[in-house]
């Protein structure tokens, strides 16, 4: 289990890319130190004054599956903080990064990996990568502002509210996915995207980069803090604990 950074040609930089693959299997739900692992990672890569672009990418079935539950159901509350704060420290972490970040997407992105795609600059995916936030099914709540970033207001609201997901040819449409490939085509796809980037003249993407998240009409960090007020809220209450309690028993993955 590991977050790595590496890069396609002779070592992390020296072509202008970085790219951070993340591997916890069986379907990459991060545990806490996880979340900061990936954190510190995409805030290295950023601070890489020979890095342009960030691919961030990962290993097996899926991109993303969110949050370790068990790990949560075992330690509790302060599991359900750790997990709180790792997140925002991810999800702010690719936001802020420094250089644009191109997220290449396989297989299910889920809870925490719409908060980590939302924040991203680009995203390329696979032509089974699906798309979803199942939190109310998890005994959670949050990362409703980054999937605003991907489809239309009402949308999300379904899709928040009824745990759905929604394909990548979809958000293809939708004008959030960049390009939709084969999943043997996708780490070249997203490689390609970003050798376009890393072209350009490193001191004016990240200039390019700061612009762009100046001018933003939400203020991301912000508006998901002010959803994790509510995931402790249902964890207080014990709602949380009464939905999780069922996860898993009837659960695909």
């Amino acid at each position: 289990m590991s977050v790595s950074t590496s890069s396609p040609e002779n070592g992390p930089g020296k072509d202008g890319i970085a790219v951070v693959t993340v591997d916890f299997p069986p379907v990459n739900a991060l545990p806490v130190d996880g979340w900061y692992a990936l954190a510190d990672a995409v805030r290295a890569a950023g601070r890489d004054p020979g890095v342009r672009c960030v691919v961030l990418t990962a290993e097996g079935r899926g991109f993303n599956a969110g949050v370790d539950i068990k790990e949560i159901q075992a330690k509790g509350h302060s599991a359900l903080i750790g997990a709180n704060r790792g997140c925002f420290e991810a999800f702010a972490a690719v936001y802020e990064c420094a250089v644009p970040v191109v997220a290449a997407v396989q297989g299910f992105c889920l809870g925490g990996g719409i908060g980590l795609v939302g924040n991203a600059d680009v995203i390329v995916a696979s032509e089974d990568a699906v798309f979803g936030l199942p939190e109310l099914d998890r005994g959670a709540l949050g990362a409703a502002t980054h999937l605003a970033r991907l489809v239309p207001q009402h949308l999300m609201r379904a899709l928040y509210y009824t745990s759905a997901t929604v394909s990548a040819a979809e958000l293809h449409r939708h004008g959030s996915v960049w390009r939709v490939v084969p999943r043997k085509e996708l780490h070249a796809a997203a490689l390609e995207l970003a050798r376009e980037i890393a072209i350009k003249d490193g001191e004016l993407v990240r200039l390019a980069k700061a612009a762009i998240n100046g001018i933003d009409p939400v203020d991301v960090r912000r508006s998901y803090r002010f959803e994790q007020g509510f995931t402790y809220e249902a964890s207080t209450l014990g709602v949380a604990d009464r939905v999780r309690d069922g996860f898993g028993k009837e659960d695909a993955l």
